[in-house]
Parts: C-alpha cells; structure tokens; sequence
C-alpha cells in the first residue's frame, strides 16, 4: 500500500483535474456502458461527481467507490467529447491509483503485474510452455475465423470464443531484427506490443513484409516488455513504472526517425501515458520516444505517403475504429486510406464504426455480460455490412470481435489492416 503522505498528493492533484467537469451530462450520450445500464455511476459524470468527494467516500464505502471505478473501459469516448476538454481517462487512472494504494493489489494481481509482465523472460517462457499444452484443454470452434473454446467451463475463460496462443510467438520467429535503409531514407524501430507477439504474430510479418516493400529500416530489440496499460488500469503505477523503464532501456542508445506499433493501444500508451505516469527520472526519456510514436497506418500515408487505388473490386472489407486510436488519437482517416490502397478490398462503411467493441481490456475479464452486450451490437453492424472480412488496428479488438462473431457463428474473417495492405503487394 501507498503511504499517506503520497495518498494526499494523488488526492490534491486528483482535485485539480476535476474543477473542470461541468456536469453537462455530454457523456451520457456517448458512453457505451451508459448505454447498456442506464445508470448515472456508469458514466463518467457520475464517477467525477463521486471522485469529488472521494477522501470521505473512502471511509464511508471503499468496496463502492472501487467497485464504480472499476466498471469503465477506458475507451476515451467521453473524453473525445467533452465541451470542457476534462481528461477523463487521466483522472480515472489517477483515481485507481489512489485506490489501490488505499487497498493493495490483490494476490492475484501481484503476481501477474510484479512477478510476471515486469520479467518479460519469465513472462515469455510461461506463456511459451502454455501454447505448447493448449490443446488439451481447446478445441477449435470457427474455421474461417479461427476462433477456439475451452473442452470444459474454465475460469477466466468460460464460455468464451478466443484465438490461441501462436504456436510459434514473434519472439521466438524474430527474436531481433536489425535491417538497413532504404529507398525511403527512414529507420524505424518496432513495437509489436504483447498481443501481436503472442498471439497475432502474423500482424509483425505483414509489417516487416510492408517495411521491406517501402525500403524502411527496422530495429526491433529483444526483450521488450508489455507497454504497461494492464497494471496501469489497476492502479499500480509501481509496476507501470518498471515496465516503461525497461522498455526505455531496449531503444537506447539507437538513432531511429519513429516508433512504430500495430497495436492501437500500445501506441495511445506509449503517447499519452508514459510521459505523464511514469517515473519523473524517465519522464524526458518517455517524452522523447513519446514524439517519435505512431500507428502504422498513419506511418505508412502520412511518412511515406502511401496512395488509395483505383477500386477493382474483390473482397467487401468493413472497418472499426478501435476506441484508442480514434478517440485517443484522432487516427481515422489513414487505416482507410490503407484499405484503400489495398488491391483486391472493396470496402464498405459499416454502422457505428467509431462506436467501442467492449473489450476495454481487464473489464472484459471482470464485466463480461457488459463486454458481451456492448460486443454484440459491433457484431450486429459488421454483419449488416455484408462484408466478408473486418478489418482493425487493434490485436485486443480483433480478440473481442473474433469471439463476437464466432458467438453468432458468423463466417466473417478478422483481420489487421496492415495484413490485408501487405497481401496486396
């Protein structure tokens, strides 16, 4: 647990932030959770208005207070609306801060965060003896998405439809890469985040085979950790921290033009969060990476001025806006430019597009009935779009969508937009 002293500076930075809420109820009308309830603690007006009091709250129903700010997804969707520009998504992740260091983490927790995500090695391994076992335990469920259930009720997973762990994960395929310059005269290093490494390798050899084709240069070091945003959302800034460090330490000393990730997330992470929530001795290092980050479609048309084509038909391709790359970073336009640009994709727009998936990371694990609602309706829109294959920038709401439409039985393919470019070249 955080000791009171720094309990009491979390709490008066925390009120700082909050004079800015109006209480104009705009967030009501955007929050997908809101949507879903009905309930005013559900949405980010209520949530400031209990933060606003929540020294005494504490005291008064601890259990509640964690309970309420807990039940968010972190999409960012009120934040992109708001009159009044208040940075929501900061005061949330402030405010478990501050509850967890009045609770602790949990066991479980702990050693996940501390134990696990912060040696990536010991990390790896595990999850690397673990995809070697998962047969046992999954059968496969969904041909053309690829989608896998449990043999038997688990916990964590239950009844969900999921991809499994790569057979052979990007750290073992490519464990480091280093290549030259090109035609394009640029030196990027690569950020392929824990899910493309695990799980959608696929998504990395489509990047490295669209960076060859451009003439860019890649580094891509070994040993990166996790980008930090689960043990974040939770509220150990203790963890984040190690984790920010070490992957600090992993493109030091390295001269590159960007950072480059396939993974919405990671890229809104490694942007917004880590010059803000790490550590003050690493904030002038965080903040330098930080400048030098994009998404890699917004690389690919925005640097290297990638062009849409002619359409010549083919495959119907629909697109989601993952919530952090939309509302986070306002990067809309350029996945569709890629898709564009793709031969043999017909896109097609599909209904509330930008609208969030409900995966929202650790609230799909706690408040799945919530994830699963949320999640519907974006499966509903991608069908009603007639498309045969949708399209992402995001590996965890390609994991949400995935068991989505396998839970309708849908034969509509998932696929990363950089995969579907780099099948066009």
């Amino acid at each position: 647990m955080a000791d009171i002293n720094e309990l009491v500076s979390l709490l008066q930075a925390l009120d700082d932030q909050l004079v800015g809420c109006m209480k104009c109820g705009m967030c009501q009308a955007v929050c997908p959770l809101f949507a879903q309830t009905g309930k005013e603690g559900d949405v980010a007006r209520g949530k400031i208005a209990l933060l606003e009091g929540l020294s005494n709250q504490i005291l008064h129903d601890p259990d509640g207070v964690n309970d309420r700010l807990n039940r968010c997804l972190l999409c960012g969707t009120c934040e992109a609306n708001c009159p009044s520009g208040v940075k929501v998504t900061d005061i949330f992740l402030k405010a478990r801060a501050i509850m967890t260091g009045y609770f602790g983490l949990s066991p479980a927790k702990k050693v996940i965060f501390r134990n696990l995500l912060t040696h990536p090695k010991l990390f790896n391994s595990l999850l690397d003896m673990g995809s070697k076992f998962q047969g046992l335990f999954t059968k496969d469920e969904n041909e053309i998405i690829g989608s896998s259930c449990a043999r038997f009720n688990a916990p964590v997973i239950a009844d969900r439809h999921f991809r499994k762990l790569a057979s052979t994960p990007l750290h073992k395929s490519v464990p480091f890469l280093d290549t030259p310059v090109g035609v394009s005269g640029k030196r990027i290093a690569f950020y392929p985040g824990c899910v493309v490494d695990k799980i959608y390798p696929e998504v990395a050899e489509a990047a490295f085979k669209v960076f060859k084709h451009h003439g860019v240069g890649v580094f891509m070091p070994n040993g990166q950790a996790c980008c930090g945003i689960p043990a974040l959302a939770s509220g150990d800034r203790e963890s984040f921290a190690v984790m920010v460090k070490k992957n600090l330490e992993r493109f030091e000393g390295q001269q590159f033009d960007y950072i480059i990730t396939p993974c919405a997330t990671c890229t809104s992470t490694i942007k917004k969060l880590w010059p803000s929530m790490c550590d003050s001795s690493d904030s002038i290092k965080a903040k330098t990476l930080s400048d030098k980050t994009m998404d890699i479609s917004q690389f690919l048309v925005d640097v290297l001025g990638v062009q849409p084509k002619e359409s010549t038909g083919g495959a119907k391709v629909t697109y989601h806006d993952p919530c952090h790359l939309k509302n986070s970073l306002g990067v809309t336009a350029q996945p569709r430019a890629l898709l564009a640009a793709s031969k043999g994709c017909d896109f097609v727009e599909m209904a509330e597009a930008g609208t969030c998936c409900g995966s929202g990371g650790s609230f799909n694990l706690y408040h799945y009935d919530l994830s699963k609602s949320i999640g519907k309706r974006k499966a509903e829109n991608i069908e009603a779009s007639g498309a045969q294959v949708v399209a992402t920038s995001c590996p965890a709401c390609m994991m949400q969508i995935t068991d989505m439409l396998s839970r309708d039985g849908a034969r509509i393919k998932v696929r990363h937009a950089i995969q579907l470019y780099a099948d066009s070249i």
